[in-house]
């Protein structure tokens, strides 16, 4: 094993959340006026808006319910949802002020390495079967289910992780303590 500890090597790699920023929002115009804009209806249903700094898109739909994603920190969300009410409130569209744009975060993906090697197959016949999905002629990785942190990890025989489904940084965290605890104890690692 490496020196460095797989919790040190946790990267966020993407984060997805949610905000509603009005009842409703006429698409074709708002994809007409803003830079950066882009709207076809038969490919996506909403207006999908590229930022390059924080670099992340915003997903609107007329519902006036947005999603962002790409973020690759909490930070970003809040700048990037402010920049995106900005330009809305610029085309005159009644949009809350700043301080009551918020967003739910809804998924942070985040990558993690053990530093070592592991034996998926050792795995699969050590962890609590019914939590874990393990078909290798079907996917390279062991799908594996927690239920506190309520995440999804999959992990791959290079000994790289990709935690799943958390709501908050943490919880990428409190995955990898408790799957390098469970192959500790199982003598795996």
């Amino acid at each position: 094993m490496n020196e460095r500890k797989p919790e040190e090597s946790l990267k966020i790699e993407n984060i997805v959340a949610s905000a509603k920023v009005t009842d409703s929002l006429d698409l074709p115009s708002l994809a007409s006026q803003l830079k950066d804009a882009e709207y076809n209806k038969k490919r996506f249903p909403g207006v999908v808006i590229r930022m390059q700094d924080p670099k992340i898109a915003a997903l609107v739909f007329g519902s006036g319910k947005v999603v962002l994603t790409g973020a690759k920190n909490i930070d970003s969300l809040s700048r990037g949802l402010q920049i995106l009410g900005d330009q809305l409130r610029a085309l005159g569209i009644d949009i809350p002020p700043p301080e009551e744009l918020t967003y739910k975060v809804q998924n942070i993906v985040t990558s993690a390495d053990l530093g070592t090697p592991i034996n998926l197959n050792k795995i699969a016949v050590g962890f609590n079967l019914d939590k874990i999905e393990y078909e290798p002629e079907q996917f390279p990785g062991l799908v594996y289910r927690l239920d506190d942190p309520k995440v999804v990890v999959l992990l791959f025989g290079s000994g790289k992780l990709i935690i799943t489904g958390g709501r908050v940084p943490d919880d990428a965290r409190r995955a990898v303590q408790r799957i390098l605890s469970e192959l500790t104890s199982l003598g795996l690692i």
